[in-house]
């Protein structure tokens, strides 16, 4: 019996959830019973109410990361633009501090679990630090912030990881979950869905191995001058022009995200025209990645891991002892960054 759980969630995307739910309802009716779909939440059974139109379901369990099979996780449904508490990012920001990201670790940890996603059931993931490292897709409106937490964005309609499956935007639950019935009962039952649907999966589902295309001349000189910073070629160095700047000090500072303030302490100083300093969020502390002064604008990147893990991009000025700038993920919108020095 392949077991099948659909992890719903607050404001998750229907399509998302139904069409992958209907590609293995109807894998079990042709393979004789051998599929069980269920929808399930973090909490246990309840009803969840979807994104955009608000369509009350029925979740009839508790998400149960022990049970062997395939756990899908599906995106949220919201506003497209702005950072207000519908908008997606907000939506998926509150999913991922909810009990679904400790549940789906523990499935992440079960080598008789595959994981799946659908569109940005991938970003959930990667919010809550499950995706670093790994190749995946979501939404193409999402992949610059999928790569801001750590992943590996493939462009491609199914990422296949083994047991970690991820689809791209919303009707790609279908590719999905067709390929996960191919995976695990044959092409014959994935034929007969297919037919049923009247429905073909778009593009190749990528997979890691087997030969490495020949890289274009323009990706060939991006390569290079990833192997020249690497090597501490002075590629992109982190300098002013010598001196101290007016960054330099101990900074308290906002950042107002969509999803709740982060306080933040930044040390900053400058030595020989370099600039280095770190930023430390409650009990953690860490660099400020290739800081760069010019113009009066200082631009820099930041780890996070709270109230998400990002890789976020700064830009910051001074006046006096105040500083004001954005930090910003990929496409999110832009949040607003305020301090003080304190030292």
């Amino acid at each position: 019996m392949l077991n099948v759980q659909i992890a719903l969630f607050d404001g998750f995307d229907l399509l998302d959830a139904i069409a992958p739910y209907e590609v293995f309802c109807a894998a079990g009716m042709f393979a004789d019973g051998a599929v069980q779909a269920e929808l399930v939440a973090a909490e246990g059974a309840r009803t969840v109410t979807s994104g955009v139109g608000g369509v009350r379901m029925e979740a009839t369990a508790k998400l149960d990361p022990s049970r062997p099979g395939i756990i899908l996780v599906p995106g949220a449904s919201g506003e497209l633009l702005g950072d207000g508490l519908e908008a997606i990012p907000a939506i998926l920001a509150r999913a991922a501090g909810t009990e679904l990201i400790a549940l789906m670790e523990q499935a992440i940890g079960n080598p008789a679990i595959t994981v799946a996603t659908v569109c940005g059931g991938s970003l959930l993931l990667a919010m809550g630090g499950l995706v670093e490292g790994r190749p995946a897709v979501t939404h193409h409106m999402g992949m610059e912030v999928l790569g801001a937490t750590g992943a590996r964005p493939i462009q491609a309609r199914v990422v296949d990881d083994g047991d970690f499956v991820s689809g791209g935007g919303v009707t790609s639950g279908l590719d999905v979950a067709i390929h996960l019935v191919e995976r695990e009962l044959g092409p014959s039952v994935a034929l007969a869905v297919e037919q049923l649907f009247e429905f073909e999966r778009r593009g190749t589902a990528w997979k890691s191995g087997g030969m490495t295309p020949k890289a274009s001349g323009a990706a060939e000189a991006a390569a290079a001058s990833e192997v020249q910073v690497r090597e501490g070629l002075p590629v992109a160095v982190a300098r002013n022009g010598g001196g101290g700047s007016a960054f330099d000090g101990e900074w308290e500072a906002t950042i107002a995200t969509p999803v709740g303030k982060m306080n933040v302490l930044f040390r900053i100083e400058t030595a020989l025209g370099v600039v280095r300093g770190t930023a430390a969020q409650g009990d953690e502390f860490s660099e400020l990645i290739d800081p760069v002064l010019t113009g009066g604008t200082l631009r820099w990147s930041q780890r996070i891991t709270k109230p998400m893990r990002l890789n976020l991009t700064f830009e910051a000025r001074v006046d006096g002892d105040h500083m004001t700038g954005t930090a910003k993920a990929g496409v999110l919108p832009a949040s607003k960054l305020s301090g003080r020095r304190v030292k």
